[in-house]
């Protein structure tokens, strides 16, 4: 498979697009729960942060019954994830199909860069909610969509750099920092600056870059 197959268009965790075989288009008075319930969760964050999103509060500022909400959302990190998801939207729209060195044109080592500084940021700018979404289960990082795409979309890079080596485990390896845990913890317990994590991803990087260069010399 090639990094244009993997990589065609954005693929948003929680789409609801209607797909052929699939199920029917969302029913116009469920679309507007949603929506209501996306918006009352948005200004709750907005207004207290992350820690007062809780599924019954939610529900009563949308106007709607908590078991609405949890059969839209599941649980706590799926409605976490829900209001996330217009960043992530953008985000997988710029490093699948926006300009270079983000996107498509560039090499791969500058496209790494790009990609892991743009995820740090991201990071830094959604962290809170990140971990209510990522702390309700300990697996809640890896089966939401978006964390697959990132490890095929770097994994694939790698591989033009590194074709001998384990792309999928040196992929999840460059991941496990932007962990909102570990994230968090390096920001507000070990004070290190955004530059700093920045600085320790160039560093990896450029091991990576040189030996891929050496083995291909």
């Amino acid at each position: 498979m090639t990094h244009d197959d993997a990589t065609a268009g954005p693929r948003p965790a929680r789409a609801e697009l209607p797909v052929a075989g699939g199920p029917p288009p969302e029913r116009a008075d469920a679309a507007q729960n949603r929506r209501k319930i996306l918006a009352a969760a948005a200004a709750i964050v907005a207004e207290r942060g992350p820690d007062a999103l809780s599924m019954d509060e939610v529900a009563r500022a949308a106007g709607v019954g908590v078991g609405t909400v949890y059969r839209r959302f599941g649980d706590r990190a799926g409605l976490a994830y829900a209001v996330i998801d217009d960043r992530e939207v953008q985000f997988q729209a710029a490093f699948l199909t926006g300009p270079p060195p983000l996107g498509p044109g560039a090499g791969a080592p500058a496209r790494i860069r790009a990609f892991l500084h743009a995820l740090v940021d991201r990071t830094e700018d959604q962290l809170g909610l990140l971990l209510v979404a990522e702390m309700d289960s300990a697996d809640a990082r890896f089966t939401e969509g978006s964390y697959e795409l990132y490890r095929q979309h770097l994994a694939l890079l790698i591989g033009r750099i590194r074709p001998e080596a384990d792309v999928r485990w040196l992929a999840d390896a460059l991941l496990a920092p932007l962990a909102a845990n570990l994230y968090g913890y390096q920001r507000r317990t070990g004070g290190m600056s955004v530059d700093r994590v920045k600085a320790g991803y160039d560093g990896l990087l450029a091991g990576l870059t040189a030996h891929g260069a050496a083995a291909t010399g």
